[in-house]
C-alpha cells in the first residue's frame, strides 16, 4: 500500500533507471527487478485512478418540496408552539410520532428549564436517529418552539401575542422531516441524528438590559450538557433556522466559519454545484447566537448555521415578519425549501 502513495517523482526515477540500464552492462537480475518495480507502479496507479472514480457523487433521492411545505403547515396548524401550551404538547407528539413512522429510533428528552424571567418551561428535545450502529455520524438540527411574544411587531398591541413561527422554527423542522421521510426510503451510508430543539426562542426582549445571551437556546444548551447517548459525538452538525422565505439568502455566518469553516465550504460548494448560489451566497456575515453555538462550545461538535439574512435596512435582517404576528405560511416558499433540502441531501448522501 505504501507504494501507491508515491508521487510522480517515482516515475522519473524509474525512467532514469531504465535509461541507465540501456547504456550500462547490468545483469539480468537487475533488469528483472526494474520490470517488477515498474509493474508495481503501474498497478498502484491504476488502483488510485479506480479509487478516484469510485468517489463520484452518488445519486440522491429527489427532495419533495410539497411534502416539506406540508410538514411546515401542519406545525403551524397546531397554533403557536409556546412551551407549556396545549399546542406545544400536541405538536411534540406529532413530531415524535412522525419520525417513528419514518423508521427513526426516537428519544423524547424531557426537562424542566428555567427561563430568563424565572418561569419553568416543560421542554422536550425530540431526537430521531438512523443507522444507530454506525459511529460515523452527522447531526442535523432545528428548533421547533414558537416565540411567546411578537415583540418586534410594529404594532405595540401585538407585543404580547405569540408568534406563529412558520419560518422562524417550523421551516427548518419541515425540511428535516422530509429528509427523514427520504431516509426511510433510501438509507444514507452514515449515521444521522435529527434533533428538534425546544425553548430556543424563549429569550428576553431586544429592549431588555443586562440579559445574558445564554437566556436563549435553552434546549440545545441542555442537550449539549446531557446528550441523549452518553459520549455522543458526530463528525459535524448543521443547523437550519429560517430556511423557507421567498428568495431567501444564506451567508457564511461568523461562528460557523470560526468553528467549522470546512463544513461551511462543504455545504456551500454542494449548493453551488446544484445551481443554488442565488440562495447560498459566497459572502460572510456577522455572528448569530443560535443553537449551533452551544453545540460547538459545549458538545464540541463542529457545527454551522444555515440562517436567512438580508440587509434590508431593518433592525434584524431576518425579514420584516421576524418576531411579529406575520410570521405565517404566506412567508414560506417551496422553491427555498427545495434548494435547502436538496443541498443537504447532496451533502449527507455523499458522505
Amino acid at each position: 500500500m505504501l507504494f501507491c502513495h508515491f508521487s510522480g517523482r517515482f516515475l522519473i526515477k524509474a525512467i532514469e533507471l531504465f535509461l541507465s540500464l540501456s547504456f550500462k552492462r547490468l545483469n539480468m537480475k537487475k533488469i528483472f527487478i526494474f520490470i517488477a518495480f515498474f509493474s508495481l507502479f503501474v498497478s498502484c496507479a491504476n488502483k488510485s485512478q479506480q479509487q478516484t472514480e469510485d468517489k463520484k457523487p452518488v445519486s440522491i433521492p429527489v427532495f419533495n418540496a410539497d411534502s416539506a411545505y406540508f410538514f411546515v403547515k401542519t406545525q403551524v396548524d397546531f397554533d403557536a408552539r409556546v412551551p407549556n401550551s396545549e399546542a406545544h404538547k400536541q405538536c411534540a407528539a406529532y413530531l415524535a410520532n412522525t419520525l417513528r413512522s419514518f423508521g427513526a429510533e426516537v428519544v423524547e428528552q424531557r426537562a424542566v428549564l428555567t427561563a430568563f424571567n424565572g418561569y419553568k418551561l416543560n421542554a422536550v428535545n425530540i431526537i430521531g436517529s438512523y443507522n444507530t450502529e454506525s459511529t460515523n455520524r452527522v447531526l442535523l438540527f432545528a428548533h421547533w418552539d414558537s416565540r411567546p411574544w411578537a415583540d418586534n411587531d410594529p404594532n405595540p398591541a401585538n407585543h404580547k401575542t405569540p408568534v406563529m413561527a412558520a419560518n422562524d422554527g417550523a421551516s427548518g423542522v419541515g425540511v428535516l422531516l422530509e429528509m427523514a421521510r427520504q431516509f426511510s426510503l433510501q438509507k444514507p451510508n452514515v449515521g444521522v441524528d435529527i434533533i428538534f430543539f425546544d425553548a430556543e426562542d424563549y429569550g428576553p426582549s431586544q429592549n431588555s438590559h443586562g440579559a445574558s445571551e445564554d437566556s436563549w437556546c435553552l434546549g440545545s444548551q441542555y442537550w449539549a450538557k446531557n446528550p441523549h447517548v452518553k459520549g455522543y459525538s458526530a463528525r459535524y452538525g448543521i443547523l437550519l433556522d429560517m430556511v423557507g422565505a421567498p428568495s431567501a439568502t444564506f451567508y457564511k455566518e461568523q461562528f460557523s466559519m470560526y468553528y467549522a469553516a470546512d463544513v461551511v465550504e462543504k455545504v456551500w460548494s454542494a449548493a453551488a454545484s446544484l445551481g443554488f448560489s442565488n440562495y447560498f451566497r459566497n459572502e460572510e456575515m456577522g455572528g448569530i447566537t443560535d443553537d449551533h453555538v452551544y453545540v460547538n462550545k459545549l458538545a464540541g461538535i463542529p457545527s454551522i448555521d444555515i440562517i436567512q439574512y438580508r440587509n434590508e435596512g431593518q433592525n434584524s435582517g431576518f425579514g420584516h415578519y421576524w418576531h411579529t404576528v406575520n410570521d405565517t405560511m404566506e412567508n414560506i416558499d417551496k422553491n427555498t425549501l427545495f434548494a435547502v433540502g436538496t443541498t443537504l441531501m447532496q451533502v449527507v448522501y455523499n458522505e
